[in-house]
């Protein structure tokens, strides 16, 4: 392991992060440039969408057992209709499985791309997208079939847990009355469930931040790319646990700022955020600054893991004068 030249920290990369998205976008502003860099962030961030989550209050009190009752009933109800339109249920299920894990597949492919190219944007501050495209097509394919393996895993250690708190809370709810087993038990699954998920958040976040730039770098496969960051996060394992915890600080920073400002533009910002296309060439100082920081963080390693191009050679001064000699 290369020793580390200096002494690396989580706040330092701000500073130069912030500094290149103003060199990057504002000096000069060019719209166009926004224009096209932002297609390739947009593909970057294509099927990533967060979704909110809301909870429900199951009422076990004085009226338990009709709610039970009724719920009974509803859901005999439910089932009775599917039973009775199994014909054009099945089919029809079926073929929105197929078209939803089409759809799956091709926005994950080209988010894989995406990486490469918005990655590429910000690396070399140009605004170019047949390039990047073309030119890391292998490490793009091999980055779509690590996360495609990665997310089948996900869904085989969280969909049977899913299933099971799910079949526990509606055997309560059809009862019509606690279960304090039950609760605990769902509980319980529910804690492995969260910290299943926050373990193949923080590998999807690492792959993402740091493997895909080595990959850049080597021009390596995904796996190749994997066993080099791990041996630095092995080495500096507590470093990159104050990483993530800075990372959520600066998500809650980045998120007020965006709140203030679709408050003082009167909702208006905020509806062309939603826009697919448009809101990611609005929130493009954003997403530089989120791609730029982790490459200044990851650079604290070594020029081996530098990401940017050296400055240019300072041009040299002009000659000298000569002097010309003094009349006789």
């Amino acid at each position: 392991m290369t020793a580390t030249p200096r002494e690396i920290n989580v706040v330092e990369p701000v500073s130069p992060a912030l500094e290149h998205v103003k060199r990057m976008l504002f000096q000069p502003f060019d719209l166009g440039k926004w224009f096209i860099i932002g297609f390739c962030a947009w593909l970057a961030y294509l099927g990533e969408a967060g979704s909110g989550s809301g909870g429900g209050n199951y009422n076990f009190g004085n009226h338990s057992h009709r709610n039970g009752a009724d719920f009974r009933h509803a859901l005999d109800q439910a089932r009775d209709y599917l039973l009775n339109n199994l014909d054009w249920i099945i089919p029809l299920a079926a073929f929105l499985i197929v078209v939803v894990l089409g759809l799956g597949l091709l926005f994950l492919w080209l988010n894989s791309r995406g990486k490469f190219m918005f990655l590429h944007c910000v690396a070399l501050n140009r605004a170019e997208v047949t390039e990047p495209w073309n030119k890391f097509a292998p490490e793009a394919n091999s980055l779509f079939w690590f996360r495609l393996v990665l997310g089948l895993a996900g869904m085989v250690l969280t969909l049977p847990l899913l299933g099971i708190i799910a079949v526990m809370i509606l055997k309560m709810i059809y009862r019509g009355e606690p279960d304090v087993a039950g609760i605990m038990t769902a509980i319980g699954l529910g804690l492995a469930l969260f910290l299943v998920a926050i373990v193949f958040a923080i590998i999807k976040k690492f792959t993402v931040d740091f493997v895909v730039p080595i990959m850049l770098l080597r021009r390596s496969k995904c796996l190749a790319a994997w066993r080099e960051f791990y041996g630095l996060l092995t080495a500096h394992f507590w470093l990159f646990v104050l990483y993530i915890l800075f990372q959520i600080v600066l998500g809650m920073a980045i998120g007020i700022l965006i709140v203030m400002v679709v408050l003082v533009t009167c909702c208006c910002a905020g509806c062309l955020m939603l826009l697919p296309y448009l809101g990611t060439v609005l929130l493009l100082p954003v997403l530089v600054f989120k791609r730029a920081y982790p490459l200044y963080f990851l650079a604290q390693f070594g020029p081996e893991y530098d990401v940017f191009p050296p400055p240019p050679p300072a041009s040299p001064g002009l000659p000298p004068m000569p002097v010309a000699p003094p009349a006789m």
